[in-house]
């Protein structure tokens, strides 16, 4: 595990293995870089590069606080700069979509590319966009992060997949075994993170993404409704959406064969464009 501090006061902690085109990984809500691990196999050809948002895994809280997107944010940019990361892919999983939606204008120009799983620019419904979580539903989530986060944190890890999804008992006991082994976050940072999912909107910042663009997502996904990313591939003109079939919140953990082939072939296609 490698350390940075950031400008704001914090430590990010990251990996990174490999050489070749940058491939950051961005993770979602209470979980830390340790959720990419069926990813490792891409190292072969790229220059992959995981890290725990603060407040998550081994990263701490700066003096300022969460902050929310806005803290997320600005230590992804001080981690590409410190890296200094140029040509990347980056690839932002659930509340990691939006993290990287929150920065785009200010890395653009070092991607060459962007990956969404899961995502959407908006987590709870409004009537300017009807393809989230109702508002009670995401209020019920923090009734329970407050009441118990590990108990919230294991039914939360169940919705993570559909019915027959992890059929595999190998696969399964694989995904178990990942998801155990995320450290639990402190309940102020995942009720922040919880509160800047719930509030937050990134349409604006969707809709100024000109990149090549890839959508990842499962078509029965009951947190990250798949209408989202839909709306996502018509506010992005050079992107390309897929639906994994009978997949859940988490096609890199349930799918890892299909997902690392789908990820490859957007690397080589960014490649033969120039």
């Amino acid at each position: 595990m490698l350390f940075l501090e950031t400008k704001a006061g914090g430590r990010l902690c990251y990996q990174q293995q490999g050489s070749g085109r940058p491939l950051l990984f961005i993770h979602g809500w209470c979980m830390s870089g340790q959720i990419w691990q069926l990813q490792q196999a891409l190292a072969d050809q790229y220059r992959l590069v995981t890290f725990d948002l603060r407040g998550h895994g081994c990263s701490t809280v700066p003096p300022g606080g969460m902050e929310g997107f806005a803290g997320y944010g600005a230590d992804l940019v001080d981690l590409m700069e410190a890296l200094d990361l140029q040509d990347a892919v980056l690839v932002g999983w659930s509340l990691g979509a939006q993290v990287l939606l929150k920065v785009y204008a200010a890395i653009a120009s070092r991607l060459a590319g962007i990956v969404l799983v899961g995502a959407t620019p908006h987590f709870s419904a409004a009537p300017h966009f009807p393809f989230g979580l109702l508002p009670k539903e995401a209020e019920g989530m923090r009734l329970k992060v407050r009441r118990n986060l590990e108990r919230t944190l294991d039914g939360f890890h169940r919705q993570l997949f559909v019915a027959g999804e992890l059929s595999d008992p190998q696969l399964a006991a694989t995904v178990n075994a990942i998801l155990a082994g995320v450290p639990v976050p402190s309940a102020a940072a995942a009720l922040d993170g919880l509160e800047a999912l719930m509030t937050a909107e990134m349409l604006h910042e969707a809709a100024s993404v000109n990149c090549p663009a890839l959508l990842i997502h499962g078509d029965q996904d009951p947190i990250c409704l798949p209408q989202a990313s839909a709306w996502l591939a018509e506010q992005m003109p050079a992107s390309r959406r897929l639906l994994y079939p009978a997949c859940g919140h988490a096609p890199f953990l349930s799918r890892p064969d299909q997902f690392n082939h789908d990820l490859r072939q957007f690397m080589e296609g960014l490649d033969a464009r120039y």
